[in-house]
Order: C-alpha cells, then sequence, then structure tokens
C-alpha cells in the first residue's frame, strides 16, 4: 500500500502543476469565475492523472466506464470547491490550497475502492 501511495504522489505532483498552471490561466488570464477555473484546470489534468494512475500506480487497465466515473465524481467535487470559494468570497488561491489536498486523499480513495477495485475483492 506504501508503494501504491508514493507512486499516486507523484502522479499527483504533476497532476496539481497542470491543473495550477490552468487554473491560473483562466481565473487570470480569462477573467472566469473560481469555479469554472477550477472545473478547467481540474478538465485538463484529470487525463493525465487518470491514465497515469492505471498504468503507473495502480497497473489496470484504462477503460471508457472508469474513465467517465473519474471524471463525473472528481468534477464534481473540483466545482462544488470552486463554488463554494466564490461564494464565501475567499481568495482564488484557497481554491486551489482546499481543493489539492482535498483532491489527493478523496481520489486516492475513490480510485482504490471504486474505480481500479477489482471485482473479486
Amino acid at each position: 500500500m506504501i508503494g501504491m501511495l508514493t507512486r499516486y504522489a507523484s502522479v499527483g505532483v504533476v497532476n496539481t502543476a497542470i491543473h495550477w498552471v490552468v487554473y491560473g490561466l483562466f481565473c487570470y488570464g480569462l477573467m472566469t469565475t473560481q469555479a469554472v477555473a477550477n472545473l478547467a484546470g481540474f478538465a485538463f489534468a484529470v487525463t493525465f492523472s487518470f491514465f497515469a494512475n492505471a498504468y503507473f500506480t495502480f497497473k489496470k487497465k484504462a477503460t471508457g466506464p472508469r474513465y467517465i466515473a473519474y471524471v463525473i465524481f472528481m468534477g464534481f467535487l473540483s466545482y462544488s470547491v470552486g463554488g463554494l470559494s466564490d461564494k464565501l468570497g475567499l481568495h482564488p488561491i484557497a481554491t486551489l490550497i482546499i481543493f489539492s489536498p482535498a483532491s489527493v486523499i478523496v481520489g486516492f480513495l475513490f480510485f482504490n475502492y471504486f474505480v481500479f477495485k477489482d471485482k473479486a475483492q
């Protein structure tokens, strides 16, 4: 389990960088709301994260239904955190500071126990 968490964290570093760059471009460059910027950042980073984790972390086949389940679940989390930040009037960096660790924890649990769970378990 420790090795799996280490690999997941390694993928997460790159995933987080992708997310933060796209978030910044949308929030500051395109002047979108935090909810839209966070969802856009997530959308760009999610594909990398899904396929890298499927191959590198969980060593499972990346299928369409698994990808869709992950995108829907984590997209909802992403948009919700951004929306809450908008509603509370938080600074845009707060969205990233809140979402990044939450997505690591919740994402790992969702990957491990739902998306890539073996049917025999």
